[in-house]
């Protein structure tokens, strides 16, 4: 029987962490210790009871490093799962302490923080995996077959529209802090836009139209695609049918104007993202930096407004 793999997470208070500690627990192996500033983590109880806690990083950097010296049951890997300005940092804990990383999107805010971590892996010999769930979502991965099938020289009309309801909370916290999120386009946009470069192709033009604290949209010219997108936390934004059914999500891609369809199918994605990084089929450092510079680019451009193509929400 293959022995298990020792993990450790950073961020295990945080909404996304649950799923990483399922991956691990599906992929049989075992978290053996998690770092967070809140103590809220029940949570991990439901999976790993027996996992060492700490609150502060030095003395989960501590017992990281006094693991590797004993040489028995060290970190292999861990999971990253804080908030986006402080992926860099901990990425870096992680490799220094001989561990592979896997991190939550965005993998740093900057596409120049790419090249620093490309060093260290350098030196360190360990990898850095990025969590592209889409990527292996089966009907974006149907998609993109049909657009390799389909005629080389069409370029396809995207509308990207998604608005999650978002209360006072959070611009209180960290998310609500452009230093610290990268902002709205950064926060809930960074996974579509990896998506629809993935399937079609490299930036040619990137227009922002809006960008406001609780919104953006623009337009972006891919090789195969022009994308009108809107983002949203603002329940007011939401479309009346979603709301008179109270639900607080909306997410659509019309390609071509008709609706690309995937709402469902996001349960074992992130297990399905661990089994092929251990597989050796990750997705590794440099495949975040397509959606990582756009989300740079959006950030410090200068909205033009109601402009040349543009999303009909943006209005």
């Amino acid at each position: 029987m293959k022995k298990p793999l020792q993990f450790g997470l950073i961020g295990a208070a945080g909404y996304i962490a649950p799923r990483h500690m399922k991956a691990i627990k599906e992929t049989g192996n075992n978290l053996l210790a998690a770092l967070d500033p809140f103590d809220s983590v029940g949570i991990i109880d439901g999976y790993f009871p027996d996992a060492d806690f700490f609150t502060e990083p030095e003395r989960f950097d501590r017992h990281m490093d006094k693991l590797r010296r004993k040489g028995k049951e060290s970190i292999d890997y861990v999971s990253i799962c804080s908030p986006n300005y402080l992926h860099d940092s901990h990425i870096r804990m992680t490799l220094r302490n001989q561990a592979h990383a896997i991190c939550e999107k965005p993998l740093v805010l900057n596409p120049w923080n790419l090249d620093g971590l490309a060093e260290i892996e350098k030196e360190t010999g360990k990898k850095i995996y990025n969590i592209l769930q889409l990527r292996h979502h089966h009907a974006v991965v149907s998609l993109k077959e049909r657009i390799e099938q389909g005629p080389e020289d069409k370029i396809y009309d995207i509308d990207l529209t998604y608005i999650t309801s978002r209360g006072a909370w959070y611009f209180y916290s960290w998310k609500g802090n452009n230093e610290k999120s990268g902002g709205v386009a950064t926060n809930i946009g960074v996974h579509f836009f990896d998506m629809l470069t993935w399937i079609f192709g490299n930036v040619k033009e990137n227009i922002v139209n809006v960008s406001q604290r609780d919104k953006a949209a623009g337009y972006l010219h891919l090789e195969r695609a022009r994308v009108r997108w809107f983002l949203s936390v603002d329940r007011n934004d939401l479309p009346a049918d979603i709301m008179s059914k109270g639900q607080f999500t909306y997410r659509s891609i019309k390609l071509d104007g008709e609706e690309f369809e995937f709402s469902g199918g996001f349960t074992d994605l992130h297990t399905i993202t661990y089994q092929n990084i251990l597989d050796g089929k990750g997705f590794e450092l440099q495949a975040a930096r397509p959606s990582i510079t756009i989300v740079h680019d959006i950030r410090n451009k200068t909205p033009i407004g109601l402009k040349g193509e543009y999303h009909p929400m943006a209005t």
